[in-house]
């Protein structure tokens, strides 16, 4: 493919405008070249942080060089989506959570992110190839060896937070990032400075402490690996910290300043499912593995599994303990779940059944 300047640009141009027909809130252009990050993202790696997941490790260089994950690839086109539900008062909301209700990560009570914005990314390639002519890319959403927030920040979609998620000054944090590698050399953006100044309130609410460092993060402390990534126990320092929350965590989130500006998603994939905004742990604890598979379709709480599910939610109603002990209805379900089939379950709801009876 040989276009003149004005035609990438051109090109450029409609490619942005593509992306917002398609529900993208911004999209925008950067080089592939994440040379100045390698040595950080090493020894990140070096200390461990990255607990059991593995696949941050397994790559080698390709997460930090984009152009041997795709040969070939000089831009990446960066995309961001927004999830947030309809609330004008989502923080607040947010913040009144029951104790024995199931605190569960905003992004996950819709639809599946990886499906929306792959399935959306896809068809904004396929017009580009239609005006373009065929061009070599490949799609990603949070699927492969690749530092998407060092990109979109090179992208200029917005600045790597202390917590070390992007923020943009439009739109805070509550969104998806999406990638599109591509081998047609476009005009490249801008990036922004980072506004975080001084403040620090990520770092201070974190329940676990796993903001070890402005800009770094503990992810073997972190809720959100706690409930979604680690695949056995719980470590039993951590388990009270934990809370009601049990898939992920918006705590560093619901914190910031600039998540004021957070805005309502475009599509409607994301609106709450199965009432997930609300329900009760206990009624989460009762569902089968089946029900939770027919219930989670699409979901992206399914890939944990009923098992680990079950998991969480005895840590979260072990933790009810704290203003409920001894209630009635959450021992029995616990004691209803001791002769589990799997060992898992059955450490976790002995450990909570401990926290309300001291057996």
């Amino acid at each position: 493919m040989s276009l003149t300047p004005q035609e990438l640009a051109a090109l450029a141009s409609r490619i942005k405008s593509w992306g917002r027909e398609l529900g993208f809130a911004e999209v925008l252009i950067a080089d592939v070249d994440l040379s100045q990050r390698e040595a950080e993202f090493q020894a990140w790696l070096d200390a461990g942080y990255h607990g059991e997941m593995a696949y941050m490790a397994a790559h080698g260089s390709k997460r930090t060089r984009p152009d041997e994950l795709v040969p070939g690839a000089v831009r990446v086109i960066s995309a961001r989506m927004n999830y947030l539900p309809e609330n004008p008062d989502w923080r607040a909301a947010e913040a009144g959570h029951a104790p024995d209700s199931a605190v569960i990560s905003l992004y996950a009570r819709g639809r599946d992110y990886h499906k929306v914005l792959r399935n959306r990314l896809q068809q904004l390639a396929e017009r580009i190839a239609g005006q373009a002519g065929e061009f070599g890319y490949r799609v990603f959403t949070d699927s492969a060896p690749l530092l998407e927030v060092a990109l979109a920040e090179k992208a200029g979609l917005g600045w790597r937070g202390k917590h070390t998620l992007l923020i943009s000054r439009e739109a805070g944090s509550m969104f998806f990032l999406g990638e599109i590698l591509v081998d047609i050399p476009l005009p490249v953006d801008a990036p922004v400075g980072n506004h975080c100044g001084q403040c620090s309130a990520c770092i201070a609410v974190c329940p676990t402490k796993a903001i070890v460092a402005p800009y770094q993060v503990d992810a073997r402390r972190c809720i959100s690996y706690l409930t979604i990534e680690l695949h056995g126990s719980i470590p039993l320092e951590l388990r009270p910290l934990i809370g009601n929350r049990v898939y992920g965590c918006d705590d560093c989130q619901l914190c910031c300043p600039w998540n004021k500006f957070a805005q309502v998603a475009a599509v409607p994939d994301f609106e709450v499912r199965n009432g997930l905004d609300h329900a009760s742990m206990l009624s989460l604890f009762a569902w089968s593995e089946d029900e939770f598979l027919r219930r989670l379709e699409g979901s992206p709480i399914r890939r944990i599994g009923h098992e680990r599910w079950l998991r969480n939610l005895a840590v979260g109603l072990g933790n009810t303990a704290v203003g409920m002990r001894g209630d009635a209805a959450i021992v029995a379900a616990l004691r209803g779940r001791l002769d589990d089939t799997s060992e898992l379950v059955r450490e976790h709801v002995a450990w909570a059944l401990q926290q309300h009876l001291g057996m």
